[in-house]
Protein backbone atom coordinates (compact mmCIF):
# COMPACT_ATOMS: atom_id res chain seq x y z
CA UNK A 1 0.00 0.00 0.00
CA UNK A 2 1.36 3.46 -1.30
CA UNK A 3 1.56 6.43 1.34
CA UNK A 4 -1.21 8.02 -0.64
CA UNK A 5 -3.26 4.85 -0.05
CA UNK A 6 -3.09 5.41 3.31
CA UNK A 7 -4.60 9.21 3.41
CA UNK A 8 -8.48 10.40 3.73
CA UNK A 9 -9.11 10.20 0.36
CA UNK A 10 -10.99 14.06 0.38
CA UNK A 11 -7.22 15.29 1.90
CA UNK A 12 -5.46 13.53 -1.15
CA UNK A 13 -7.35 15.26 -3.44
CA UNK A 14 -6.53 18.53 -1.95
CA UNK A 15 -2.66 18.03 -1.56
CA UNK A 16 -2.81 16.90 -5.29
CA UNK A 17 -4.51 20.36 -6.36
CA UNK A 18 -1.47 22.31 -4.41
CA UNK A 19 1.23 19.77 -6.08
CA UNK A 20 -0.13 21.04 -9.79
CA UNK A 21 2.35 24.11 -9.39
CA UNK A 22 5.65 24.72 -8.12
CA UNK A 23 7.16 25.74 -6.01
CA UNK A 24 4.10 23.98 -4.17
CA UNK A 25 2.23 27.01 -1.41
CA UNK A 26 2.88 24.68 1.48
CA UNK A 27 1.53 27.28 3.84
CA UNK A 28 -1.75 27.52 1.64
CA UNK A 29 -1.52 23.71 1.97
CA UNK A 30 -1.60 23.53 5.72
CA UNK A 31 -4.35 26.10 5.96
CA UNK A 32 -6.26 23.86 3.31
CA UNK A 33 -6.36 21.06 5.19
CA UNK A 34 -7.36 23.35 8.80
CA UNK A 35 -3.73 23.29 10.08
CA UNK A 36 -2.70 26.18 11.94
CA UNK A 37 0.95 27.12 11.31
CA UNK A 38 3.08 29.16 13.48
CA UNK A 39 7.11 30.19 12.58
CA UNK A 40 7.89 30.44 16.21
CA UNK A 41 11.00 30.29 18.79
CA UNK A 42 11.91 26.36 19.04
CA UNK A 43 14.84 25.28 20.62
CA UNK A 44 17.54 24.54 18.14
CA UNK A 45 17.91 21.39 17.14
CA UNK A 46 14.32 20.98 16.97
CA UNK A 47 12.72 21.86 13.21
CA UNK A 48 9.34 21.41 14.01
CA UNK A 49 5.89 19.90 15.70
CA UNK A 50 2.37 19.13 14.94
CA UNK A 51 0.46 18.52 17.74
CA UNK A 52 -3.58 19.09 18.79
CA UNK A 53 -4.49 22.53 19.60
CA UNK A 54 -4.93 23.39 23.17
CA UNK A 55 -8.92 23.61 23.06
CA UNK A 56 -9.11 19.59 21.86
CA UNK A 57 -11.54 20.33 19.38
CA UNK A 58 -9.80 18.12 16.89
CA UNK A 59 -7.52 20.18 15.31
CA UNK A 60 -3.81 20.40 15.11
CA UNK A 61 -1.30 23.21 14.83
CA UNK A 62 2.45 23.10 13.54
CA UNK A 63 5.24 24.77 15.11
CA UNK A 64 7.95 25.42 12.58
CA UNK A 65 11.51 26.78 14.08
CA UNK A 66 11.75 30.75 12.77
CA UNK A 67 15.57 30.45 13.04
CA UNK A 68 15.86 27.97 10.23
CA UNK A 69 16.66 28.66 6.64
CA UNK A 70 13.29 29.48 4.47
CA UNK A 71 14.21 26.07 2.27
CA UNK A 72 14.20 24.22 5.70
CA UNK A 73 11.17 25.55 6.81
CA UNK A 74 9.39 24.43 3.97
CA UNK A 75 10.47 21.11 3.84
CA UNK A 76 9.64 20.79 7.33
CA UNK A 77 5.93 21.99 7.18
CA UNK A 78 5.71 19.07 4.65
CA UNK A 79 6.90 16.63 6.97
CA UNK A 80 4.58 18.35 9.63
CA UNK A 81 1.62 17.80 7.42
CA UNK A 82 3.15 14.02 6.06
CA UNK A 83 2.53 13.62 9.56
CA UNK A 84 -0.57 15.00 9.47
CA UNK A 85 -1.94 12.86 6.51
CA UNK A 86 -0.54 9.32 7.43
CA UNK A 87 0.25 9.23 10.70
CA UNK A 88 -2.97 10.72 12.75
CA UNK A 89 -3.25 8.16 14.96
CA UNK A 90 0.15 8.51 16.23
CA UNK A 91 0.17 12.53 17.13
CA UNK A 92 -2.59 12.82 19.44
CA UNK A 93 0.26 13.78 22.07
CA UNK A 94 2.64 15.59 19.58
CA UNK A 95 5.37 14.64 17.38
CA UNK A 96 8.00 16.87 18.24
CA UNK A 97 10.89 16.91 15.12
CA UNK A 98 14.85 17.11 15.27
CA UNK A 99 17.10 18.75 12.67
CA UNK A 100 17.52 15.04 11.76
CA UNK A 101 13.71 14.64 11.71
CA UNK A 102 14.37 12.42 14.75
CA UNK A 103 11.28 11.93 16.82
CA UNK A 104 9.63 9.47 19.44
CA UNK A 105 7.85 8.03 16.36
CA UNK A 106 9.82 4.95 14.42
CA UNK A 107 12.54 5.42 12.17
CA UNK A 108 10.06 4.06 9.53
CA UNK A 109 7.47 6.23 10.09
CA UNK A 110 10.15 9.56 10.02
CA UNK A 111 11.22 7.98 6.81
CA UNK A 112 7.59 7.77 5.72
CA UNK A 113 7.34 11.21 6.54
CA UNK A 114 10.33 12.27 4.69
CA UNK A 115 9.36 10.50 1.68
CA UNK A 116 5.47 12.22 1.75
CA UNK A 117 6.97 15.63 2.30
CA UNK A 118 9.36 14.84 -0.95
CA UNK A 119 6.65 14.01 -3.20
CA UNK A 120 4.58 17.09 -2.09
CA UNK A 121 6.98 19.78 -2.62
CA UNK A 122 9.26 18.50 -5.47
CA UNK A 123 6.45 16.39 -7.47
CA UNK A 124 8.96 13.73 -9.90
CA UNK A 125 6.84 14.74 -12.75
CA UNK A 126 7.43 18.50 -12.28
CA UNK A 127 11.05 17.88 -11.50
CA UNK A 128 11.03 15.53 -14.76
CA UNK A 129 9.69 18.18 -16.77
CA UNK A 130 11.96 21.01 -15.42
CA UNK A 131 14.77 18.72 -15.71
CA UNK A 132 14.35 18.12 -19.23
CA UNK A 133 14.00 21.46 -19.95
CA UNK A 134 17.56 22.00 -18.61
CA UNK A 135 18.69 19.38 -21.25
CA UNK A 136 18.05 16.30 -18.96
CA UNK A 137 21.39 15.70 -16.94
CA UNK A 138 21.26 15.61 -13.46
CA UNK A 139 24.48 17.46 -12.69
CA UNK A 140 25.15 19.70 -9.46
CA UNK A 141 24.44 22.93 -11.76
CA UNK A 142 21.68 21.67 -12.54
CA UNK A 143 20.53 20.11 -8.99
CA UNK A 144 20.93 24.40 -7.93
CA UNK A 145 19.15 25.53 -10.50
CA UNK A 146 16.18 22.96 -9.58
CA UNK A 147 16.42 23.76 -5.90
CA UNK A 148 16.27 27.58 -6.99
CA UNK A 149 13.13 26.58 -8.56
CA UNK A 150 11.24 24.37 -6.03
CA UNK A 151 12.45 26.36 -3.15
CA UNK A 152 13.73 23.47 -1.41
CA UNK A 153 17.95 23.13 0.00
CA UNK A 154 20.23 21.86 -2.67
CA UNK A 155 20.69 18.54 -0.70
CA UNK A 156 17.18 17.75 -0.89
CA UNK A 157 17.27 18.38 -4.59
CA UNK A 158 20.39 15.83 -4.62
CA UNK A 159 18.66 13.14 -3.14
CA UNK A 160 15.28 13.67 -5.47
CA UNK A 161 17.40 13.29 -8.65
CA UNK A 162 19.29 10.92 -7.25
CA UNK A 163 23.21 12.13 -7.21
CA UNK A 164 23.68 12.55 -3.49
Amino acid sequence: MSLWDRMDPKEAEIVQGFMSAHPVKVGELANALGLKVFRSPLPPKISGLIRPTSEGNGEYEVRINKYEVPERQRFTLAHEIAHFLIHKDDIQGGVIDSVMYRSALSSRKEAEANRLAADIIMPMNAVKQELARQGGAATEQVAEILAGIFKVSLPAMRVRLGIS
